[in-house]
């Protein structure tokens, strides 16, 4: 229920008004930001996008155990020797960097294909993966390591990797060359 103004409340009004006199409206000069929402991820995409991680990789293609100071080298037919040249000798800008060191076998798979996934999507041309070299895993062998120079031959986004200079990880660590995402005619308007 309304109440009535009193008879001091009314008279403080009307002298208000008489002191403020006549009132323009003056239209609303804000910018009013337009929000949009992300756009839905369908339950099944994601689903699919999540088994795609996982499945990216196989663990039954492993030729054999690598050693700690072995040096890691792999190109693809087509590949250029001096492209090849310039990446071994850390003359190709990184773009990115994934450090595995010290993770599970299953977690750095998840990460590997996760990285490599957003890479592509990201457009990178040249990264940089640590793995580390073993010193710290069960009887001293390089885990990590071996798994990654087999994971890495597999996917075929990978055109060449080899082992890091010295100064940027050595026998721990590699420079991956990645081939050049195709892109769409609706992904450049995006």
């Amino acid at each position: 229920m309304k109440k009535k103004n009193s008879r001091n409340e009314q008279s403080d009004i009307n002298l208000f008004r008489e002191e403020v006199g006549i009132i323009e409206q003056i239209d609303q000069d804000k910018i009013h930001p337009v929000t949009t929402s992300p756009k839905p991820v369908a339950k099944f995409r994601q689903q699919r996008i999540e088994h795609a991680f996982n499945s990216t990789f196989s663990d039954q293609y492993e030729p054999h155990t690598i050693g700690s100071e072995e040096s890691l080298s792999f190109r693809r037919s087509g590949i250029q020797h001096r492209l090849f040249s310039r990446l071994r000798n850390g003359h190709l800008q990184i773009e990115a960097e994934l450090d595995l060191h010290g993770m599970t076998v299953a977690i750095s798979h998840q990460a590997l294909a996760k990285f490599l996934q957003e890479c592509q999507h990201d457009m990178l041309r040249c990264v940089r993966i640590v793995h580390g070299k073993g010193w710290s895993s069960k009887n001293q062998k390089p885990v990590l390591k071996t798994k990654l120079n087999s994971w890495l031959q597999q996917d075929d986004n990978v055109l060449a990797f080899c082992s890091a200079p010295i100064e940027d990880g050595g026998t721990g660590a590699v420079y991956v060359l990645l081939r050049r995402a195709k892109t769409s005619p609706n992904e450049l308007s995006a």
